[in-house]
């Protein structure tokens, strides 16, 4: 079985470019590069990745450019670039010789204004994006849904996919209202939904395999075999659990189904939704 993981990072710690990365996440405060990632795919029989931007520079897209032409195995980066810069389109000119970068995503679920994705001059600048054929990863907790979905509406044409599940609340086993919303997102066959950052939304010490089914279960039951992709949102996870529990949670889910349907989720709707290939 081919697998892709369509979501993780790297960073050369700094506590100023990643402030997000609190005493509390103690773990995370360390150089994490392909080469200590490059051993956890062997072990795990992972062939290639999208390193997803951490930082909101645009240093660290180019930093994750440059990693991925020398590292053959990081297939596509996901950067960051200013949406609301009044230059945007000569920015996003400068980056189209380089073919590895696939798409941008900023830290949404980390801006204080639930309906930040709707400013007038972030959404002007998610269409210059995406008239540049780039595409773009939705970062939100599950209050911020409003907004993405009424995005997707917006640009129907435009390929757009959920980071985590919109992070649902797994520690208290919630389903409502984020299954509703998520069955809104669903409904526009332009979105995607990443299998990836639930351990870190349980309680990192308590989990079990059987907790994140019933999430599992809507997001087939939404987006089906076509439109769904594995990522383990390393180093992240490391909060809660190893990259082989992670991939461990997801073989299990989906032992029952049949190998093209596993093969898809695995490596091929990563490939075509990223254009990896």
């Amino acid at each position: 079985m081919k697998i892709v993981d369509s979501h993780q990072h790297f960073w050369k710690y700094n506590p100023e470019e990643l402030p997000w990365i609190t005493d509390a996440l103690n773990v995370l405060k360390k150089d994490f590069l392909p080469e200590d990632l490059e051993k956890v795919f062997q072990k795990n029989g992972v062939s290639g990745c999208v390193a997803v931007q951490a930082a909101q520079t645009e240093e660290e897209t180019n930093f994750l450019l440059r990693l991925a032409d020398s590292h053959p195995f990081i297939q596509g980066v996901v950067g960051w670039i200013d949406l609301e810069a009044p230059n945007l389109e000569e920015r996003l000119n400068a980056y189209l010789p380089f073919r590895k970068l696939k798409g941008f995503r900023h830290i949404l679920h980390d801006e204080a204004d639930p309906a930040y994705i709707l400013r007038p001059k972030f959404q002007k600048g998610l269409e210059t994006l995406f008239k540049k054929g780039y595409s773009y990863d939705i970062l939100v907790f599950p209050k911020q849904l409003d907004g993405a979905i009424e995005t997707v509406r917006n640009f129907p044409e435009a390929s757009m996919v959920i980071d985590h599940l919109a992070k649902p609340p797994i520690a208290k086993g919630e389903l409502e209202p984020w299954r509703d919303q998520m069955e809104q997102l669903g409904s526009f066959p332009n979105v995607y939904g990443k299998l990836s950052g639930m351990v870190t939304e349980h309680d990192w010490t308590q989990w079990k395999e059987g907790d994140f089914h019933p999430y599992l279960d809507v997001m087939m039951k939404i987006f089906g075999e076509d439109r769904l992709m594995y990522g383990s949102d390393w180093p992240v996870c490391l909060l809660a659990a190893s990259y082989s529990e992670v991939i461990g949670i997801l073989r299990k889910f989906l032992e029952g189904y049949p190998e093209e349907v596993q093969q898809k989720i695995w490596a091929e709707n990563a490939e075509k939704f990223y254009k990896l290939n």
